[in-house]
């Protein structure tokens, strides 16, 4: 062959070539379904503290209510903060004293010897009268917002989003169990969350027990709706009832916006 032949031969045997030895092309990618975002996705977790607020202050903005503090008469003394931190219960001491060690002589360090005197009650003995001036004093400070962030997660957000994800229910499911825990708690006694989980497991099992996940939410909520009239302070039912309740039968299981709901007669929306 002259050098022209042989050239024009090898031009036309490397595309031969390089189609035997490349590697085959990769199949089409098709876009999978969108993943359901848990609730402690920050976005679901603005809407799961929005709709709580509206329960417990009948507003939107939640980050308004660091400074919220009342004795609204429900036997747990005084309920304050973006989650109802209770001078009855245990949980307000805890972040009294968490705000103490991060911020030592802050104005509400020196209730701590009253607030573990009214534990377990509904005594306002050596919290008045300045407790809830002071509290609100507090509520200027970003450490002690940071500090009701904290055990707000700590002790209600975490495990309910860790005990949804366990029982296999999406973004609606571990929301009805935030809410939950924190109006009920997640003590021992006959109204605590882990009680009423236990209540919903005699009727339907969770999803990762292979049951439906529509049907366990019911049960839940059923549970819920009992340990809710087992307090007078509790026995309005509407933030189940119309809210949660108008949710799931919608099928939002994702929790996703638009929503609109009623509590306690007040109409919300989210957009």
């Amino acid at each position: 062959m002259t050098i022209g032949a042989l050239l024009g031969a090898a031009l036309l045997a490397a595309p031969a070539a390089a189609h035997a030895t490349a590697a085959p092309a990769p199949a089409p990618v098709t876009a999978a379904p969108a993943a359901a975002t848990g609730l402690d996705d920050p976005a679901k977790k603005d809407i799961a503290m929005r709709i709580v607020s509206s329960a417990e202050n009948s507003s939107l903005d939640w980050k308004a209510q660091y400074k919220y503090i009342e004795d609204i008469g429900d036997g747990r003394g005084y309920t304050a903060g973006i989650i109802g931190f209770c001078s009855g219960t245990g949980d307000m001491l805890d972040l009294v004293e968490h705000y103490t060690q991060v911020k030592p002589g802050n104005v509400l360090a020196r209730y701590l010897p009253a607030l573990r005197e009214v534990d377990g009650s509904d005594s306002h003995a050596g919290l008045d009268p300045d407790f809830t001036g002071d509290w609100a004093k507090a509520a200027q400070d970003a450490e002690f917002k940071k500090a009701q962030d904290r055990e707000r997660d700590r002790v209600y957000f975490n495990p309910s989003v860790k005990q949804g994800k366990a029982d296999g229910v999406g973004t609606l499911g571990q929301f009805i169990y935030y809410d939950a825990i924190v109006m009920h708690g997640d003590g021992g006694d006959s109204t605590s969350f882990r009680s009423i989980r236990g209540r919903a497991l005699a009727k339907a099992k969770p999803p990762a027990q292979g049951g439906n996940e529509t049907a366990w939410l019911n049960a839940f909520l059923d549970a819920r709706v009992w340990a809710m009239r087992q307090e007078e302070a509790h026995s309005d039912t509407s933030r189940v009832d119309t809210a949660q309740r108008v949710f799931l039968k919608k099928g939002n299981l994702n929790l996703d916006t638009p929503l609109d709901w009623k509590v306690y007669g007040d109409s919300f929306h989210i957009g």
